[in-house]
């Protein structure tokens, strides 16, 4: 499938995901929802890819949501109405390979359908974070229901009621844990290529196994999910450790974040 609104490459076992409509500021029409359908699907049925990069084309925008000109398509009748985010959201698609998202510019709306189901997002000093929804009268519910398991309710409620009004910036949004890392804008791929490479070079099941546990837990209590872990290091450690020769792991030189 040739993709026109995305790019899409793998290389040493990092898949690479472009979004590429930065004349629209990389927001997603309905041709957009339909290959991430299509990406997602190939991600996770491909075991070559170990760990998704995701990032956006263009100066402005990592992505401000949905294509308001085009929009997407949508039912007639309201009860058959499905989020969009279920085309675009990699757990969602049961994708549990790692998602390293570089953010930089606009990251609105819609765009944290993505931020909100990667596991490590870094931005540049140039990245601003909002949700328009309530400035233009509408609900804003889904992609703050997403946000509220990644940052304290208050910080979810003041980036949706006060919409258009204002944007947290890059900083703030590394003080409460939204993004892990903060570059200057030049570093910023480069740096999210680094990451998903490091983690690419790590036995994959190992890696998978840990992305579900932690993220289906989510969705669980305490109890349940302490349980549900011990479950899949019983299934994982026996295929993760088969992977490697523990004695023959090199002590790394590691960094201090």
């Amino acid at each position: 499938m040739a993709f026109t609104t995305v790019t899409y490459e793998v290389a040493d076992h990092v898949a690479t995901i472009t979004l590429n409509r930065p004349e629209a500021m990389n927001s997603f029409n309905e041709a957009m929802l339909n290959e991430f359908s299509e990406i997602w699907a190939r991600v996770r049925e491909d075991d070559d890819v170990h760990v998704v990069l995701l990032r956006a084309a263009g100066d402005r925008a990592f992505s401000s949501g949905a294509d308001v000109k085009q929009g997407f398509e949508r039912p007639d009748n309201v009860w058959s109405e499905e989020d969009p985010g279920d085309r675009l959201s990699p757990k969602l698609n049961r994708v549990w390979k790692p998602v390293v998202c570089c953010v930089h510019g606009i990251a609105a709306g819609g765009a944290f359908y993505w931020i909100n189901e990667s596991d490590i997002v870094i931005a540049s000093d140039d990245a601003t974070f909002f949700d328009p929804h309530v400035s233009y009268g509408l609900t804003a519910a889904l992609e703050p229901i997403g946000l509220a398991r990644r940052i304290p309710v208050g910080e979810v409620m003041r980036i949706a009621l006060l919409g258009l009004d204002e944007r947290m910036s890059a900083r703030r949004a590394h003080e409460i844990g939204l993004v892990s890392e903060v570059l200057p804008r030049e570093e910023l791929w480069a740096r999210g290529e680094e990451l998903a490479r490091i983690i690419a070079a790590k036995p994959p099941a190992a890696v998978q196994g840990t992305v579900r546990a932690v993220w289906e837990s989510l969705d669980s209590t305490r109890t349940e999910a302490l349980r549900s872990g011990m479950l899949y290091t019983h299934i994982g450690n026996p295929i993760g450790t088969a992977q490697v020769d523990r004695s023959a792991v090199p002590t790394r030189k590691w960094t201090l974040r």
